[in-house]
């Protein structure tokens, strides 16, 4: 476990003491306020755990001082508290390390999902539809608003691919570990001699672009516009709404045809571009930074396969950290905290570990 060392935690206290008297002066003008108060927002629960730390060390050396006195019972006292001292100051020393880790800045951000089928055909289509409502039901239980950006559905039900977006605080934090290849086991409704199949279905989390994060030069852009068409090639609308815009430095092409009006699906195709251009540049960040990160949790890469849903069994397997739940019903119906908990704490133990390293 990583310890914070007395002086660190002295100028976290101090900084936070030098923001607080900065905003009680009135004397900040209206961009200096909103800055000083983010930092001291951001600040304070640092803050707090690093004064926590301290208060336990400081206790603990008075309980390891009373330990030796000649008293047996006081001695015996003091030797039973230091116990529990030593057990909160690790608690403490933890808190306090996760909240001085680097943050992903994107973490408060909503974000974009996207699931595709995969391998298996109609059933693929089938489970892709299957998580697509998981995360439904879980975004629902947590507050947040989903909305459907671009859908296509498969024959047999289901979703050949489905976009959309999901809106609140800290979503992309606790669904940024759901990117990946997620593998279903089960015995298809159109198998008749009840054999099971695999098949799969691929998750991208990825978080939400504002404009002021990626500016768009309207030159770098390709837009067509045509008439949306539906399954088999048939016209589904009478005007030619549909659109299609292309990145052309990168490729990027994204497609949108889901609304009636020309304006709404432009507005959100550029949404969709802006999250994937946005992605782009962070990925390229992490590369320069940290080289890849296969190794741990968070590692995003799509062709990965984390997760394996198998129904005659009634169990969740997440692979990367060898967590198998008995839940798969709840899971399916959106109770997914357990799952996701389990993750970030992982992550934070590798990262902590990197720490110590």
């Amino acid at each position: 476990m990583t310890t914070i060392s007395p002086d660190r935690i002295r100028q976290i206290e101090a900084r936070r003491d030098e923001l607080q008297a900065l905003m009680a002066t009135g004397d900040l003008a209206g961009d200096r306020f909103v800055q000083v108060s983010k930092e001291y927002a951001e600040l304070e629960p640092v803050a707090q755990a690093a004064s926590e730390v301290r208060r336990l060390r400081a206790e603990a050396e008075s309980l390891a001082y009373m330990a030796q006195d000649a008293d047996d019972e006081l001695r015996a006292m003091a030797a039973e508290e230091l116990h529990e001292n030593r057990e909160a100051l690790d608690a403490a020393d933890r808190r306090l390390a996760l909240a001085l880790l680097p943050r992903d800045a994107a973490d408060e951000r909503s974000a974009m999902l996207e699931v595709r089928a995969g391998t298996g055909g109609d059933e693929a289509a089938l489970f892709a539809g299957d998580l697509f409502r998981m995360y439904q039901r879980y975004a629902e239980s947590r507050g947040w608003r989903v909305e459907l950006i671009s859908a296509s559905a498969s024959d047999a039900g289901g979703f050949k691919e489905a976009v959309a977006s999901v809106t609140g605080q800290g979503v992309f934090a606790r669904l940024k570990f759901e990117s990946g290849v997620h593998r279903v086991q089960r015995v298809p409704a159109t198998e008749a001699g009840g054999r099971i199949h695999t098949s799969a279905a691929t998750v991208a989390v990825l978080p939400e672009a504002e404009e002021v994060d990626v500016k768009i030069d309207d030159k770098d852009l390709r837009i067509d516009i045509y008439r949306s068409s539906g399954p088999g090639g048939q016209s589904v609308n009478t005007t030619d709404s549909a659109v299609r815009i292309v990145h052309i430095p990168t490729g990027l092409t994204v497609i949108q045809q889901d609304e009636k009006s020309q304006h709404k699906n432009k507005a959100k195709a550029l949404k969709v571009l802006r999250t994937r251009l946005y992605e782009l540049e962070r990925e390229r960040l992490h590369a320069d930074r940290a080289g890849a990160r296969k190794a741990m949790v968070g590692s995003g890469d799509r062709s990965e396969r984390i997760r394996t849903y198998n129904f005659p069994q009634g169990r969740v397997t997440d692979h990367r950290i060898n967590l198998t739940l008995h839940r798969l019903p709840e899971i399916m119906a959106g109770e997914m905290d357990e799952l996701v908990g389990a993750l970030i704490a992982e992550d934070e133990a590798e990262r902590l570990a990197q720490l110590d390293a």
